[in-house]
């Protein structure tokens, strides 16, 4: 198989070219890097409710969708990519999923072991650290007859930019969500004091594809791949591009790793609107923090209802939030303890 190792490249063609090479036919492993910072968001994000465009063009932080689904993340030259392209007929690419996913995700899991810090692969597709930490972003698609399997090795994370790119509804939105990346996504530099140059990264890298793709031969990517992304620039540029809007749930909601997220849902209930921030990890409820017009007796039992519902499964929600009103003598006139309960939709 094709090696394709280009270094730093423009930004734009950091996505352009694992978009160009299935529309070419042309299969391989491509490692990079972007020379400058951008946001990219998921297929299906809307870029208006989930992306601050107004910060990004006063910091001039490009923004652009990729053909993969997921979250927007705010990516810079401290992260290596991998970009594997396989036609979906490969042997490799045969079999669930999942069973795609742990094949191409444990190589970066060693890898990351070969650069000091222990990590194994978590399904569907995460890469974490021995202790829990997401420390690989990782995503696939189907673009043109082949399957795409996109990731990166983090050598460094900006935490600050990255929670500023976000769209929130409040600053105290944003403090959790700063909060919990911090807790549950981690890098080599955290966990090894280093900061490894992407000339350390690449060989260990490369090294364990080979052990599942076999034999890599690096090349030269064909100038006809180039050529291609320069022909699919104008449409990954576009606004109508950007600005497709997807289906999402009102509110907001924002992965931090698979099964941690942190979200905000608004009910509105015959006594008035609920608001929930909260956040959800393996599915319980880790905090929350209820607002709105709403009327709640005796008010400063609220907070305590909070604390309760902290650790509490999902599906319990609302047998918990019951009890309460039945313990504590809750009366908040036309919310039921149903109306909090959908406020807390994951």
């Amino acid at each position: 198989m094709k090696l394709y190792n280009l270094g730093h490249v423009p930004w734009l063609d950091s996505q352009l070219l694992y978009h160009a090479m299935p529309r070419l036919d042309v299969e391989g492993l491509v490692l990079l890097a972007p020379a400058e910072p951008y946001v990219c968001i998921g297929r299906h994000q809307d870029v208006d409710q989930d992306i601050d465009l107004d910060y990004c063009q006063v910091n001039n932080i490009s923004v652009i969708r990729r053909e993969v689904g997921g979250g927007g993340v705010y990516l810079d030259g401290q992260q290596l990519f991998f970009q594997l392209i396989l036609h979906k007929n490969h042997p490799l690419v045969q079999g669930s999923k999942e069973d795609f996913y742990r094949r191409m995700l444990e190589p970066v899991a060693k890898a990351y072991g070969d650069l000091g810090v222990p990590a194994v692969y978590k399904p569907v597709n995460d890469v974490i650290t021995t202790d829990g930490r997401k420390i690989s972003g990782t995503g696939a698609a189907e673009i043109a007859d082949h399957v795409i399997l996109v990731g990166n090795i983090i050598m460094d994370f900006d935490y600050e930019t990255m929670v500023h790119v976000l769209k929130v509804p409040d600053e105290k939105f944003r403090d959790k969500i700063y909060k919990t990346m911090r807790d549950n996504l981690t890098t080599l530099t955290r966990e090894t004091g280093h900061t490894p140059l992407l000339e350390e990264v690449v060989p260990p890298l490369a090294s364990r594809f080979e052990e599942v793709l076999g034999s890599l031969e690096p090349v030269d990517l064909p100038r006809a791949v180039y050529d291609k992304a320069r022909e699919l620039e104008p449409f990954f540029t576009s606004d109508e591009w950007l600005h497709k809007r997807g289906r999402r749930m009102p509110g907001r909601d924002v992965k931090i790793a698979t099964g941690v997220n942190i979200l905000q849902r608004m009910h509105k209930a015959p006594g008035g609107l609920i608001r929930a921030t909260f956040g959800v990890k393996d599915g319980r409820i880790t905090w929350v923090s209820f607002s709105g017009d709403f009327f709640f007796y005796p008010a400063e039992r609220l907070e305590s209802l909070e604390l309760v519902l902290t650790g509490v499964a999902l599906e319990e929600k609302e047998q918990t939030i019951a009890a309460f009103y039945a313990a504590e003598g809750i009366e908040s006139p036309g919310v039921t303890p149903a109306d909090l309960a959908q406020a807390l939709a994951n």
